[in-house]
């Protein structure tokens, strides 16, 4: 139980950095590319969106499945948690990059053109007005992802991807010991407990709308 607890710990944690990191730059090129005139821009946005829509709309459980080759030549091998992240990253990045453009579209479009005024860059507009304003969005919506990667983990887990679900399932459901299913699925309410709360701790210390 203590290692499929730090297998789905590690997982989560290991796949929600890489997701948060895909899931603003994709975030960034869909906020930015939406309203730029050329056909570069037209294009970038259309392929971003195009690749987004289409991947966060194949169910996790099918798309474990459809990955299995390319998890296979990326990690070497399609069991255990390393063969997990590939599927897990690919399923969680588009859904935060949705919220990621969506919470870059609510900062104050007058602050940016302000900067834009002074002479400021679209870097400067990029790591001064967009990210600061936007952190608390963006923490909240990382909480949201993490949590469901929690839930992907434990999908996962059916597949032989290690952690509780796939300890739920194997120790749990097939060997007809629901103590060992029971257990699991408390140790993964706790750990979403945690992450939401923490989450929420932090949103609240960084709005400055809660001062």
């Amino acid at each position: 139980m203590r290692q499929a607890t730090w297998e789905t710990i590690w997982m989560t944690a290991l796949s929600m950095i890489i997701v948060a990191v895909l899931g603003i730059v994709l975030g960034l090129l869909l906020f930015e590319s939406r309203n730029k005139s050329g056909i570069i821009w037209k294009v970038v946005n259309w392929i971003v969106s195009f690749l987004v829509n289409v991947f966060r709309s194949i169910p996790f459980i099918i798309l474990i499945v459809l990955l299995l080759p390319f998890t296979k030549d990326l990690v070497g091998t399609i069991i255990g948690p390393k063969a997990a992240i590939p599927s897990l990253v690919i399923s969680a990045a588009p859904f935060y990059a949705r919220m990621v453009e969506a919470d870059f579209r609510e900062v104050d479009t007058g602050v940016i053109e302000a900067v834009k005024s002074m002479g400021g860059t679209n870097w400067d507009v990029i790591f001064k007005v967009l990210l600061p304003e936007s952190t608390p969005a963006l923490i909240a919506g990382a909480t949201v992802t993490a949590i469901s990667l929690i839930s992907y983990t434990a999908m996962a887990g059916a597949i032989g991807s290690g952690g509780l679900g796939y300890l739920a399932y194997l120790d749990g459901f097939q060997s007809n010991n629901n103590t060992v299913t029971l257990v699991a699925t408390v140790i993964i309410l706790i750990i979403v407990l945690i992450v939401q709360t923490v989450g929420d701790l932090l949103v609240k210390k960084i709005d400055k709308r809660t001062l």
